[in-house]
């Protein structure tokens, strides 16, 4: 075979390949990018997609749903900022998304609070453990476990004003374990639900 016979088909193969290195790779090299993580160890992000991690895994049964409600035990508020899931003492807490550890600490009816922020978005994990994984500024990424599920009594807060039934002092307003979930954008809370 001459020379001449295969020089369309080379000058096709390499058209081809040069249009698949053009189009196609850019596309799934860019598409698979991380979202939320910092770049360069500042406080830049990558715009949020909205394809939130579940912050409870394994358990999925909302106690509580978000919005107007009869409060469950004193000091609860009748507008439910957030979600309620059903979920064991020691439970794992994941980031819904990459972020920024903002606070970790008793905070009022949330009790102890762990909130992470990324753009226009902070999530808020109330009622973990106090035993805090997790530290103020420190960066983690989505999925990470960044908690756990506290217990319903804890002790040594000065001024704690919630209590049981028995007046043993709670992890905040709360009737037992569980992880109440509050998402906000731009400072207004937000259904969690909607960014699953």
């Amino acid at each position: 075979m001459s020379s001449s016979f295969f020089k369309p088909f080379i000058c096709s193969s390499l058209i081809i390949s040069l249009f698949i290195i053009l189009f196609f790779i850019p596309i799934f090299s860019f598409s698979k990018l991380p979202i939320g993580l910092p770049s360069n160890n500042t406080s830049e992000f990558q715009e949020l997609s909205g394809n939130f991690t579940w912050p409870a895994p394994g358990y999925t049964r909302i106690t509580s749903p978000f919005g107007h409600r009869k409060a469950p035990t004193g000091g609860a508020s009748s507008f439910h900022s957030g979600i309620d899931i059903g979920a064991p003492t020691g439970s794992n807490i994941v980031a819904v998304f990459s972020g920024q550890v903002t606070l970790t600490e008793f905070k009022g009816a949330g009790g102890y609070t762990i909130t992470i922020v990324c753009d226009n978005f902070s999530a808020s994990y109330c009622h973990v453990s106090p035993n805090f994984i997790v530290h103020v500024g420190q960066y983690v990424k989505q999925g990470e476990v960044i908690g756990n599920v506290g217990p319903k009594n804890v002790y040594g807060i000065i001024g704690n004003p919630y209590k049981d039934s028995s007046g043993n002092p709670t992890n905040g307003a709360t009737t037992g374990p569980h992880l109440h979930f509050t998402l906000k954008k731009d400072g207004e809370a937000i259904n969690p639900l909607d960014y699953f």
